[in-house]
């Protein structure tokens, strides 16, 4: 309990930093939007291009699994980075669904109120591979990554969920890195069989795991590559993350990240960070709920067109004081 809610020292410095910005009328008003938002949020449709009928989608507290493997994929105007992504990603996960037929998969695509052909790019794979297997969930403005990944995982159908970025930045067989992870830390508490999905899909999405890709063993060559301030920057934004969510992690910010049915059902009812931090709220929670969380190293190239920059620092600052004081004051409350 101390890892999540740190020392003497540290609250003095988060309830210092409240009296200087104001942080409490920031937490009171996103807790009243949230609560106002989550009462009148209605199941959205996911729209089938081929027969123009409208699929309702289910919800990951009602709803039990229907397919072992769920892809949220995040997008917000990335008409040019999207198509190569998804077109390695679906060849991976054909080429699987033809060697195990038990192996079953879904897509799903948010677009985050794009401005460009992103939901036209989008619905053409829905379109060559049917909705049963590529959704589209189209959000009315953009709400933000951390947000989009929300809706994404809330209303998915698979055991095990995978988050990645639509650069396809992160190589997407190092994805069974994480699964054989996670599938290891459940056969010691359920006795699972070998199989990764036959049978036991159900039985895996019962219990609560993380697995985290990390890029922390490229740090060295990235220090020795980037501006000596870019340096300084992110150690400092590594300091104010240990601070706000505790040791354990290396990398909080790599947008590869596994979750089972159960682990994903508490973290993102709870969450509430929508764009830059969300990252470090769901280490946060893991820690809360006693997920056991395992970092694993994954392959990763840098893709031209990130949206995160330098003054993007601001403002994650501002969301970790935020959630620092929203969960340590008790304002966010979590109820699961």
């Amino acid at each position: 309990m101390d890892a999540i809610w740190g020392t003497p020292f540290e609250l003095l410095l988060i309830l210092a930093l409240v009296v200087a910005v104001g942080l409490p009328s920031a937490i009171f008003l996103e807790t009243c939007r949230r609560k106002f938002h989550m009462s009148c949020e209605a199941l959205p449709v996911f729209e089938d291009p081929n027969s123009l009928k409208r699929v309702r989608c289910p919800h990951i507290y009602k709803d039990p699994a229907e397919k072992y493997l769920s892809l949220i994929i995040p997008a917000y105007n990335e008409e040019n980075r999207l198509p190569v992504a998804l077109e390695e990603t679906l060849n991976y996960l054909q080429r699987r669904a033809a060697k195990d037929k038990s192996f079953t998969y879904e897509v799903i695509i948010i677009d985050d109120g794009s401005a460009d052909g992103t939901q036209r790019v989008a619905f053409e794979f829905v379109k060559r591979h049917t909705v049963e297997n590529v959704r589209v969930l189209l959000l009315d403005s953009n709400h933000g990554k951390g947000e989009a990944i929300r809706k994404g995982m809330i209303h998915s159908r698979g055991a095990l969920l995978l988050m990645l970025d639509a650069d396809g930045a992160t190589k997407i067989d190092d994805l069974e890195k994480l699964e054989n992870q996670i599938l290891a830390v459940a056969r010691k508490e359920r006795q699972f069989g070998d199989s990764a999905a036959s049978g036991s899909s159900l039985k895996i999405s019962d219990v609560s795991v993380a697995a985290f890709g990390s890029r922390a063993h490229l740090e060295e060559k990235a220090l020795a590559t980037r501006k000596w301030y870019r340096n300084f920057l992110m150690k400092g934004f590594h300091i104010v993350v240990l601070l706000a969510a505790g040791p354990g992690i290396r990398d909080t910010q790599c947008g590869f990240k596994m979750f089972t049915r159960a682990a994903a059902r508490k973290l993102f009812l709870t969450m509430r960070l929508k764009r830059w931090c969300f990252d470090v709220e769901l280490v946060y929670l893991c820690k809360w709920f006693h997920i056991p969380v395992i970092e694993i190293s994954v392959n990763w190239t840098e893709i031209p067109g990130s949206k995160v920059n330098l003054l993007s620092i601001p403002n994650m600052l501002w969301e970790l004081a935020i959630m620092s004081l929203g969960y340590r004051s008790g304002i966010w409350e979590i109820y699961l």
